[in-house]
């Protein structure tokens, strides 16, 4: 069941309580930066989170970050009316319930730990020793961002071989290559939410491959018939979500200012 963003902001405030709201992190609550960790969420988006929070079933975030960053990077922790946010790391092999303030998270695949060790070298050899890695515990980010157009596209190919060779899959975003181990995506941990609160309403916003997910998961809720509205936080580095979107917003100010505007509709 979707339809047009005002006929899903109706809905969403004739029930609120029913309503799931999630998103993404970099890209979509925060500018994507050189520096991931400077990715500070954008502080409207967040106060409009806080003033959703207590009206709105549940709050999300489902991110590829690891969980702990992205509490930190959002200011989540302690902020009123966030008690009950719900923060998934790692696509969602990392979780956070605010109401208890516990962490959880597994420890690291050997073979994660294996190439973080060789990626340097396995750089160099290949004239990319210029690539920054992220160690994330349970992944290995590849960053090119400010380096030669093109050289993410070289990569591709030999870093899909590599992963496969240790039993990892790879990852595309913005200008980033992550290898990670298989077994969990941002459209698995959405359902469960969902499916966990008896969602009859979910929101889903995100700006990256990573999202295609999520976006798969409220397309077979509508199919079951929850309602559910789509919206990608739109960037000229990737538009993979636009087709897709019910909603399409000019980035994390546009997302901000949606947040806000849907605050004040509810009397939030």
């Amino acid at each position: 069941m979707s339809g047009s963003p005002a006929a899903a902001r109706s809905a969403v405030v004739a029930d609120p309580s029913g309503t799931l709201l999630a998103l993404d992190f970099d890209g979509t609550l925060a500018h994507v930066v050189d520096d991931p960790e400077l990715a500070f969420a954008h502080t409207h988006a967040v106060d409009a989170l806080a003033r959703l929070g207590s009206t709105l079933g549940r709050i999300a975030v489902i991110t590829g970050r690891p969980v702990r960053q992205a509490i930190e990077l959002g200011g989540f922790a302690g902020r009123p009316g966030l008690e009950r946010m719900l923060v998934c790391g790692q696509y969602g092999a990392e979780r956070w319930e605010a109401e208890t303030g516990e962490v959880e998270v597994p420890d690291p695949p050997p073979a994660v730990r294996e190439v973080v060790a060789l990626l340097p070298g396995w750089l160099a050899e290949r004239g990319a020793g210029e690539v920054r890695l992220e160690d994330k515990g349970l992944a290995v980010v590849l960053h090119t961002r400010g380096l030669e157009p093109g050289l993410i596209d070289e990569l591709t190919e030999p870093l899909t071989a590599l992963a496969g060779e240790h039993g990892l899959t790879v990852e595309p975003g913005r200008q980033v290559l992550e290898l990670r181990a298989p077994g969990h995506d941002k459209g698995q941990v959405l359902q469960e939410v969902a499916d966990a609160m008896s969602a009859r309403y979910v929101i889903f916003a995100g700006d990256d491959l990573g999202d295609l997910p999520a976006f798969d998961a409220v397309d077979r809720m509508r199919a079951d018939g929850r309602g559910g509205l789509l919206i990608a936080s739109a960037s000229a580095e990737q538009d993979a979500l636009v087709a897709r979107a019910d909603l399409v917003l000019d980035g994390p100010d546009a997302v901000a200012a949606w947040l806000g505007s849907l605050a004040d509709d509810l009397g939030a």
